[in-house]
């Protein structure tokens, strides 16, 4: 006797239909100064102090966000490095402060009162100290939107990829780009600048031995 029940198959719904996925992308230079230029016209303080810090430091925005003052500044007076423990690796990682974003830096903690132990970037949330890191994902998607950008192609991820990406391009130094992203193993930093077969062709074609 047969007993085999028919079950209605289930149709299984992949959860990035209708999604764009992958690699969130790094912005383009143009990209930085059109955004740079509308918050310093807006005096965003605030927003200007965290995009050009998100783009000097490329951490990652767990790690961003719960920067407190002394992180980056000794008295009034912002310091060109700094160095921080990762959140996912528990490995420090150091970065540079260009000059440009240690003014946005000083203007915005003057303006904020902020002390040497307060968080960078507070929260306007009375639930939380600083920032979360879906208020700043929104901040991200406000910033990309402003300029005509697509919010979906963007992300968090876009602002500690840009000046990576940026270094990669100009150098082709695959180590020193590990180093300032705090990868652990090469193999990380190649996928995450998303390196193909013609990257590397076009650097070989354009060394001559």
């Amino acid at each position: 006797m047969n007993t085999t029940t028919n079950i209605p198959a289930t149709t299984h719904v992949p959860w990035n239909r209708g999604k764009l996925v992958g690699q969130k992308a790094p912005l383009k230079l143009k990209e930085i100064w059109a955004i740079r230029v509308r918050l310093q016209l807006s005096k965003n303080l605030r927003d200007l102090a965290l995009f050009d810090l998100a783009i000097d430091s490329k951490l990652r925005g767990c790690d961003l966000v719960k920067l407190r003052v002394r992180d980056v500044a000794h008295g009034d007076q912002v310091a060109s490095r700094a160095m921080v423990m990762q959140q996912k690796t528990q490995r420090p990682v150091q970065f540079e402060i260009t000059e440009q974003t240690r003014d946005a830096l000083k203007n915005w903690i003057g303006a904020a009162k902020l002390r040497s132990e307060s968080f960078l970037f507070p929260s306007r949330l009375h639930k939380s100290e600083h920032l979360s890191t879906r208020q700043y994902g929104r901040i991200v998607d406000g910033w990309v939107t402003s300029i005509g950008l697509d919010p979906s192609a963007y992300g968090t991820h876009s602002m500690r990829r840009t000046k990576a990406s940026l270094i990669y391009r100009r150098t082709g130094n695959l180590r020193a780009v590990q180093l300032l992203l705090g990868h652990t193993k090469i193999e990380s930093t190649v996928r995450y600048l998303g390196i193909e077969v013609d990257d590397a062709l076009e650097m070989a074609e354009r060394t001559e031995v």
